[in-house]
């Protein structure tokens, strides 16, 4: 499948800091390797590389699998680390923990579940992804209402206390400043759930991260 298929907005920006890479030869076979495999290369200089690729068609690991097969191990920084422990944590408490997140506040969680600050989370993830931590959780709590709205067990009231909102109202006015539509609109829409590792991206196109 040819990566022209697919629109950019599918497109996710990452990085990677591969070992062993001493020399222009090494990046152009790195360029070459990748391309190949359906990257798009934004920048690359002796050991980092800023890229584009499609989660439709691969997704980060198999890149980073790539490298490390033709002896171009990344390394993985503290940073990039701590982001992916944020949004596994993110998931967990909005798509996997039932209504834990009407009793419990989201900074709270996350500061229990790693072990930082939350001031610190929040100022990391906003240097790594080019969105705030905060805005980032909206959208996947968006995203969950759209689930539950989808399933139609539950009342609008019933979805808001599970997400942990004040009230419908504040759900609702949330629900319409993120999809650009009201919740009425929506049931009757052919409007598409994202998934989950493409949340937060077209925040980081707009930001200038993804072109």
């Amino acid at each position: 499948m040819d990566i022209r298929d697919h629109k950019p907005d599918h497109f996710v920006f990452s990085t990677l800091h591969p070992k062993n890479m001493t020399c222009s030869c090494c990046m152009q076979i790195i360029t070459q390797l990748m391309e190949a495999a359906g990257a798009k290369i934004k920048e690359i200089q002796l050991g980092k590389i800023d890229f584009l690729y499609d989660p439709m068609l691969h997704n980060k690991a198999f890149y980073i699998d790539l490298l490390t097969a033709n002896g171009f191990e990344p390394a993985i920084t503290r940073d990039d680390q701590l982001v992916d422990r944020i949004k596994s944590a993110v998931i967990e408490l909005i798509h996997k923990a039932g209504n834990v997140n009407s009793i419990i506040r989201n900074s709270d969680y996350l500061v229990e579940r790693i072990g930082l600050s939350y001031t610190y989370l929040s100022a990391l993830f906003s240097k790594v992804e080019h969105i705030t931590l905060e805005k980032y959780i909206i959208l996947h709590k968006i995203e969950k209402a759209k689930e539950l709205i989808d399933y139609d067990e539950l009342t609008l009231s019933e979805i808001a206390i599970q997400l942990g909102y004040s009230s419908v109202h504040y759900l609702s006015n949330q629900f319409r400043q993120v999809t650009g539509v009201s919740v009425t609109e929506y049931r009757k829409s052919d409007l598409k759930r994202i998934p989950l590792d493409l949340i937060g991206k077209i925040e980081q196109r707009n930001s200038g991260a993804i072109e």
